[in-house]
């Protein structure tokens, strides 16, 4: 077995650290924004929720890239989950999904009173989701705001994929109900990539 000598390991450990770094700097760019969302909606607090992303990001770097290497989005929404969880139960307090923010940029119309109607629904609909139980509320969320297959939602819940195709089914149903929309209005969302 060949030995190197110090000069030749410092600059192979660099080459590394310099790969590893940019491998952890291109999760970042992609997934911390979906990632403080999700923290946010799990926990109901922003600076909770950074701070949840910060020690998910934290594990990444010290995660070996090999083993997460083509599925590192669900990764890291599954280590946020568990983390988010785990801070809740040291809390010892459940906070109910706060209603969330609409965004802004989605949906401008030029009609003040089609901006309104549009906010009017999303707060309907985010009033009704907020009555769902946590698990067909949050595979409704990765699926369709995060646009997570149901393959990824498995692997970050926990659920098999069949339990997270029939809490997508039983949500969507429920929503309608609560909405009053007429059926299949709403499923066509969480259809699609399984």
């Amino acid at each position: 077995m060949a030995t190197t000598d110090p000069e030749t390991r410092d600059r192979m450990d660099e080459t590394t650290n310099g790969t590893r770094s940019a491998w952890v700097e291109a999760a970042l760019a992609r997934h911390e924004a979906p990632l403080v969302a999700y923290a946010h909606r799990l926990v109901g607090d922003a600076h909770r929720a950074r701070d949840v992303v910060q020690e998910t990001f934290l594990r990444l770097c010290s995660e070996e890239p090999s083993r997460v290497d083509g599925h590192v989005g669900p990764w890291l929404f599954a280590v946020c989950r568990r983390l988010a969880l785990d801070h809740l139960r040291k809390e010892r307090r459940m906070t109910p999904v706060a209603e969330a923010l609409l965004d802004a940029r989605a949906g401008r119309a030029e009609d003040p009173a089609e901006t309104a109607s549009t906010r009017d629904q999303a707060s309907s609909a985010l009033a009704a989701l907020a009555t769902l139980p946590e698990n067909q509320r949050e595979v409704l969320e990765l699926r369709l705001r995060h646009g997570m297959s149901y393959a990824a939602i498995a692997q970050v819940t926990g659920h098999t994929v069949t339990n997270v195709g029939f809490l997508l089914h039983v949500g969507m149903k429920a929503l309608r109900a609560r909405l009053g929309a007429a059926p299949g209005a709403a499923e066509g969302s969480s259809r699609g990539a399984r």
